[in-house]
């Protein structure tokens, strides 16, 4: 159990760590310019952002506010299963992308945030698909502790992309329903 939970926290700690290094090399070194390679929807040059938009952020606060997302919603995925938080934060990473360069307002989208959303579709689905006592139990103690999050999918805060969010927490839904299979 140990040995386990250590990997966990090594898994986490190199993603959320290559995160902020790609923050403090494009902010420090580089003035922001990797920005541009973030989702600009239904644009041949936003399809690249499908795949970049995810590592890439405003600042500091933006990174900081997914970064809290990831260890715990992502922590929670990933101490149920690790092979599940992999899926999971592939399927919602394409799906949020996808979904956003299809469907997303005339802006630039960045950021972990669909990531984060995919975390949390995924354990809010995971009781419905699987059926099972403590599968139901965490998608209700996520909810209870997270529901808040629905209102993020939610159109009107300026600068936020709630496309971003409803595609990820789609995206985990989708691979909830996948993994449930």
């Amino acid at each position: 159990m140990g040995r386990e939970l250590w990997r966990d926290v090594r898994i986490l700690g190199v993603l959320v760590g290559a995160l902020w290094a790609v923050l403090l090399i494009n902010s420090a070194v580089l003035g922001g310019q990797l920005n541009g390679l973030g989702i600009l929807p239904r644009t041949g040059t936003g399809l690249r952002g499908i795949f970049f938009a995810p590592l890439l952020h405003a600042g500091p606060g933006h990174l900081f506010s997914n970064t809290v997302g990831l260890v715990l919603l992502g922590g929670l995925v990933l101490l149920r299963d690790e092979k599940a938080f992999w899926i999971v934060t592939i399927v919602g990473a394409l799906v949020a992308g996808l979904g956003t360069w299809l469907f997303g307002r005339a802006a630039l989208h960045i950021g972990a945030s669909g990531v984060v959303f995919a975390y949390f579709g995924y354990l809010v689905s995971a009781g419905w698909f699987e059926r099972r006592v403590l599968s139901i139990l965490l998608s209700l103690v996520a909810i209870a502790l997270w529901g808040g999050l629905f209102f993020g999918i939610l159109p009107g805060q300026p600068g936020i992309s709630w496309e971003g969010h409803l595609f990820g927490l789609i995206g985990g839904a989708l691979a909830a329903w996948l993994l449930a299979r």
